[in-house]
């Protein structure tokens, strides 16, 4: 898939309206737009609170911001059957959770995207916040975690399913920023389990498929994955790929992608980036990579550029400062590296 560095975004907005969320995205990204989760409309746009929903027994606290199951009083019966049985729509997101993909769909009729880009949360990350009526998380339990599996898997699916209304290439990205805790005291959670659990929320899925981490974790872990597509930090993280350019060069050529998260999303450094100094970071991040026996134009092919991760801890203003730095830095790019648009 040639991107050649096309824009994208990652995560939330902090907009409270949908449609004036939706006019930033579809107004800054033009060839791959996304749907923002909205978190400003409260918790249940939370991504943990989002995808939780549909699960048997579940209970989303907005007033503690909660998410908790009594496994000793579920029932999963409804919940295997529509598995069994491929019943994708038993899945479909509530529009009270996800008015931002609605927004999305409904302001996109009659019109396609060379590609658009949708997310679920990741098995690690979502199984580590959902807590049993003992405050334990609820993927240690072999029964509800792979519940918990299965319900994204369909989700997965269901979302991959809408997007193919606008475009032809859907993108579902597994948000998991909890693999930063893998092979610490604060996760026992194994290699092995890591790879399982994502390919088994990534299997069957009708779309380019990605993992998005906004922080450090075992590259080389990730990219054993069925994943087509790496999203990091870049702004913070860009040295950690470049310690794996086997891994890396290895995951290119059997057709993957990078994303990387070259636009920062805290408001200090928002304020004292501008396009030039981001295109120069990006130089020495390909000038690295380059050094190392990588094949610079393979990587500028296969490369997205986004933010470092969501934006809803801006405001308004400075989110879409944001967007517009995204904007100016793909087109500098492109220019530095003659790249034409995406292919």
């Amino acid at each position: 898939m040639a991107w050649n560095c096309a824009a994208t975004g990652i995560g939330s907005l902090p907009h409270k309206n949908p449609r004036r969320a939706m006019e930033l995205v579809l107004s800054s990204m033009h060839e791959v737009p996304y749907w923002p989760q909205l978190p400003a409309l409260g918790f249940g746009e939370n991504m943990y609170a989002q995808f939780s929903t549909l699960l048997p027994g579940i209970n989303v606290d907005g007033r503690k911001n909660k998410i908790t199951v009594d496994l000793g009083d579920y029932d999963p019966e409804e919940f295997y059957t529509a598995v069994v049985t491929e019943d994708v729509e038993h899945f479909a997101h509530p529009r009270e959770n996800f008015q931002g993909l609605y927004a999305l769909l409904e302001s996109t009729k009659g019109k396609r995207f060379g590609a658009v880009k949708g997310q679920v949360t990741g098995p690690v990350s979502a199984g580590l916040q959902i807590l049993d009526q003992n405050g334990k998380a609820a993927i240690y339990d072999e029964a509800y975690g792979e519940i918990i599996r299965r319900n994204l898997n369909m989700q997965a699916k269901w979302q991959a399913r809408r997007l193919r209304e606008i475009s032809d290439r859907p993108i579902i990205f597994l948000d998991e920023p909890s693999l930063t805790l893998i092979g610490t005291p604060f996760a026992s959670i194994s290699q092995r389990q890591v790879v399982e659990w994502t390919d088994e929320v990534l299997n069957g899925v009708d779309a380019i498929k990605g993992l998005h981490c906004c922080g450090n974790t075992d590259w080389p872990l990730v990219l054993s994955t069925s994943i087509d597509l790496l999203s990091f930090d870049a702004y913070n993280y860009a040295h950690t790929i470049s310690l794996f350019p086997r891994e890396v060069s290895a995951f290119l050529e059997r057709g993957g992608s990078i994303s990387w998260g070259l636009i920062p999303n805290m408001e200090d450094q928002v304020a004292q980036e501008t396009v030039g100094t981001l295109l120069k970071r990006f130089e020495g991040y390909m000038d690295m990579l380059y050094r190392k026996g990588m094949d610079l134009d393979l990587m500028l092919e296969r490369s997205l550029i986004t933010p470092q991760c969501g934006l809803g801890g801006l405001d308004e203003q400075k989110a879409e400062r944001v967007l517009e730095l995204l904007n100016g830095t793909v087109e500098a790019i492109r220019q530095r590296y003659r790249l034409g648009g995406m292919a």
